[in-house]
């Protein structure tokens, strides 16, 4: 949630997302939303490494998005990236996800838990997501 607050000033009609990797109860990299059409926060973080290891985790207060609008789609970079476990804050309202990044990711083979502080994020991103929420 604190990466995601980064983004407040600068993405718009984005929602502020905080993507967090971790490797052994460590953090190694964090990303943010940035201005409409630059990286998502899941992007930022992945292109901090060189390479990413089967044990990296990612930490997401939003569900990735599954397509490709301005910027790629996030659950495809996550896959691409070799990320095993993903875990998300809470599913993403908007009609074009909705649940269709998680399914994505465990289409993938990748292991997600859903609703990691869900009710702290929702309560701070209902003015991102509006009626969705």
């Amino acid at each position: 949630m604190e990466e995601g607050r980064k983004a407040i000033a600068e993405c718009a009609d984005n929602p502020p997302v905080g993507c967090v990797l971790v490797l052994d109860g460590i953090v190694i990299a964090k990303g943010h939303t940035n201005p409409p059409g630059k990286p998502h926060a899941e992007a930022m973080a992945i292109n901090q490494l060189e390479t990413i290891g089967d044990d990296v985790e990612a930490y997401i207060t939003l569900e990735p998005c599954s397509f490709h609008g301005r910027t790629p789609s996030c659950a495809e970079a996550l896959i691409n990236a070799g990320i095993k476990r993903v875990y998300v804050g809470m599913i993403d309202p908007d009609s074009r996800n909705n649940g269709r990044g998680i399914a994505r990711l465990r289409e993938a083979g990748i292991e997600v838990h859903v609703g990691v502080l869900e009710q702290e994020i929702a309560l701070e991103l209902r003015g991102h997501l509006g009626k969705a929420l």
